[in-house]
């Protein structure tokens, strides 16, 4: 359903009157399409502390120019930060710049992990996540700031490349860690090549968008819905030239089930089937209440188990899961998907250093907020309003925005990404 208030927004009358009465002011967002991959503008490369890395081979590699006039993206190196005085160093890099950011610009903070031995750092370096947070509830105009842990630079080439792209235009206000990975030998224009992704709920919404995503970075995709989505499961699979798979999620054997039809393995693993049977806890009888705990978690986790027991998922491989923003803040009404998509954080939180010691697998997930889908267009209209605005971009997300995000948890060049929850949100009011 059209945004038509995004749209006046944008119109001459539109700004003066937003601004009068105080009302939000959203952009169109520069999303990512094959016409115009980059932002568009340069890259102003700025550091606050003591910092150990060498930024210079990354950036350059991010096709943003280096530019110090009105930037599209600005860089600011603060892993050299380890105590309050260094924090006025922060202040002093951005403040003068930060007005000038291109609309739909993007912010990117380096951080360091957190010291175990040395307070005054892990002070220091959990300030920039407040400020992070903070900058991006007030800059506007379509501009994003998130902040990045890392201790490699080169290990976190493919985030780096993500935040400062138009592929991240949802993605605001998240505190992203990397950790040390082996450099990847890529493609970047086609990462996926030679690669096979399974995505369950495929067939149509978010999960639709996820396999149109992968197939254009190059993989192989298999659509796995429910029987009654057949058709559609189909539809999409022919279009992008993979294959369907209709299975209940929820069967007992629907690892084996898989495990039968990829008998090559399996390298992307994409938990995106969901349902919702929303009522509140007073009202919700039981059998509203396990159907929704049983697709959206415990068949993901019999699943997850089951593949990876079975060597299924190839070393190497990625397994993205879908939470929600609900798991995290809560909803009214839906005590049931907020506990099912809280699971899932904990499940990607507990497996992840394992996967990736015992089967050489990156686990992590995607938390979506308000997006335009089918389901949120037959949203009573004040709160489908309200879901729209009640973020910093002031704006629903699309089903793009989550696959584009997968996609980057996807990608071979991602192995230092492990154990994030990251919000496709908006940076969203609720629980931010």
């Amino acid at each position: 359903m059209a945004d038509r208030y995004l749209r006046f927004a944008g119109t001459a009358p539109g700004r003066f009157l937003t601004r009068r009465l105080g009302l939000p002011q959203p952009v169109p967002l520069h999303r990512f399409p094959p016409g115009r991959p980059s932002l568009g503008g340069g890259l102003l490369h700025l550091t606050a502390g003591k910092s150990a890395l060498d930024l210079a081979p990354v950036l350059a590699r991010t096709d943003l120019p280096a530019d110090t006039g009105a930037p599209a993206a600005v860089v600011l190196d603060a892993t050299g930060v380890r105590d309050v005085d260094a924090l006025a160093e922060v202040h002093a890099a951005l403040h003068p710049v930060v007005r000038s950011v291109a609309s739909s610009g993007r912010i990117v903070v380096l951080g360091s992990p957190l010291a175990a031995d040395d307070h005054h750092q892990a002070a220091a370096q959990q300030a920039l996540e407040g400020f992070v947070r903070s900058l991006g509830k007030e800059i506007g105009r379509g501009r994003t700031v998130n902040l990045l842990r890392l201790t490699d630079a080169g290990a976190a080439e493919s985030t780096l490349r993500f935040l400062l792209s138009p592929r991240s235009a949802y993605v605001s206000g998240q505190v992203i860690e990397t950790g040390a990975a082996p450099r990847a030998d890529v493609d970047w224009a086609r990462p996926l090549a030679g690669r096979t992704a399974l995505v369950t709920g495929g067939a149509r919404g978010i999960g639709a968008a996820v396999a149109v995503t992968l197939a254009r970075d190059g993989a192989r995709v298999v659509v796995l819905d429910v029987p009654q989505a057949g058709q559609d499961a189909r539809r999409v699979a022919e279009e992008l030239g993979g294959t369907a798979l209709a299975l209940d999620i929820t069967a007992a054997d629907a690892g084996e089930r898989i495990a039968a039809a990829l008998p090559d393995g399996l390298d992307v693993l994409v938990h995106n089937a969901g349902i919702t049977r929303d009522r509140r806890l007073v009202n919700m009888p039981a059998e509203r209440w396990s159907p929704v705990l049983e697709v959206n978690l415990a068949g993901v986790l019999r699943t997850t188990d089951a593949l990876l027991g079975a060597g299924v998922v190839n070393r190497g491989g990625r397994i993205v899961a879908t939470a929600s923003i609900a798991g995290l803040a809560g909803n009214a009404g839906q005590t049931n998907y907020g506990a099912s998509k809280a699971g899932i954080v904990g499940l990607v939180r507990c497996l992840a250093p394992h996967a990736l010691a015992e089967h050489g697998v990156t686990v992590n997930a995607v938390a979506p907020g308000f997006i335009e889908t089918r389901m949120t267009a037959a949203v009573p209209l004040l709160i489908r309003e309200a879901g729209r605005r009640m973020n910093s971009l002031a704006q629903g997300g699309l089903p793009a925005d989550v696959a584009e995000t997968t996609a980057w948890l996807a990608h071979p060049a991602s192995g230092a990404v492990n154990g994030q929850v990251v919000r496709v949100c908006g940076q969203s009011l609720l629980g931010a």
